[in-house]
């Protein structure tokens, strides 16, 4: 940003300006990045935000400009999904991949992207069938690098599927015989799930893998996160309850899963008060 704002006389920035930066940063960004999007924005607004309060508080300004300047709002994106029967012909696609167990994975727990690869071997109970989230992998200026969960309700303990389980311990031999074949080459990262020679896989690439494979299975087209809403709105249409189905998805409370997923909540009342009405009318016809 001091290209942009380090030439100006704290007194000269205004909140017109502030708007007029942030609407060039949304339309050309940077010349490295291009344009940013708009949770980017944002967060430069808040880094702005803090340096002009200080500036108060120090006396250099009588009030912020940036109280006033609107940061661009997060435009959200439209939520696609696959019914259970298409996640089951994407899984029955990659049966044979590299990566089986990582969709396999993905499509039984609602893992996000980055925690599917932070996840390491010694996170993994393959005896009691759980996984622990502990770590995440995020991209930061088109770089993948480590990090935590953003609350305390993303460090979880996630229960696996024994059929999830079986193919995790597949994907282990197979690791192990590449480490073999690579001998000393090979990075022992110590992950589920990295790249051949054992260096984390980045983010991206296995978004663009997952596009690869959904083309290639004939399923409608959906975000590599909209893995992560298919589960949802399968275990949610299948009665298990919200609450359960928040804690698996590490939500920092129900209300976010509630919010999110309120298109599935019409269908399942109505299930409900049909599955109530068929226990409670055949006893009562009966009195």
């Amino acid at each position: 940003m001091i290209p942009r704002l380090g030439e100006i006389p704290l007194q000269r920035i205004t909140a017109r300006l502030l708007v007029d930066l942030y609407e060039d940063l949304l339309k050309t960004g940077s010349r490295t990045r291009g344009p940013l999007s708009a949770k980017s924005v944002r967060n430069i607004h808040g880094m702005i935000h803090q340096a002009l309060g200080d500036a108060v508080r120090w006396g250099r300004l009588a009030r912020s400009p940036a109280d006033q300047a609107t940061p661009p709002r997060r435009r959200p994106v439209e939520m696609k999904t696959w019914r259970a029967e298409e996640l089951g012909t994407f899984l029955g696609h990659v049966r044979e991949d590299r990566l089986s167990a990582a969709w396999l994975l993905l499509a039984t727990t609602g893992m996000r992207r980055g925690e599917l690869l932070g996840l390491r071997w010694e996170d993994v109970d393959l005896e009691a069938g759980r996984a622990a989230i502990r770590r995440t992998w995020i991209v930061v200026d088109g770089h993948a690098e480590a990090s935590t969960p953003k609350t305390a309700k993303g460090r979880r303990t996630v229960p696996l599927a024994a059929e999830t389980v079986a193919a995790l311990k597949a994907h282990r031999v197979s690791q192990l015989e590449e480490r073999v074949a690579l001998g000393p080459g090979y990075q022992d990262s110590g992950l589920v799930f990295c790249r051949e020679d054992g260096a984390p896989l980045h983010p991206d690439s296995l978004s663009q893998a997952f596009e690869r494979r959904t083309a290639a299975a004939g399923l409608p087209r959906i975000r590599l996160h909209d893995v992560r809403h298919s589960y949802a709105t399968v275990a949610l249409r299948a009665g298990i309850p919200a609450k359960v189905v928040s804690e698996i998805l590490g939500h920092a409370n129900i209300g976010i899963t509630l919010d999110t997923y309120s298109h599935v909540i019409p269908t399942m009342a109505e299930e409900a008060a049909a599955t109530v009405a068929a226990l409670i009318l055949p006893s009562a016809a009966s009195e």
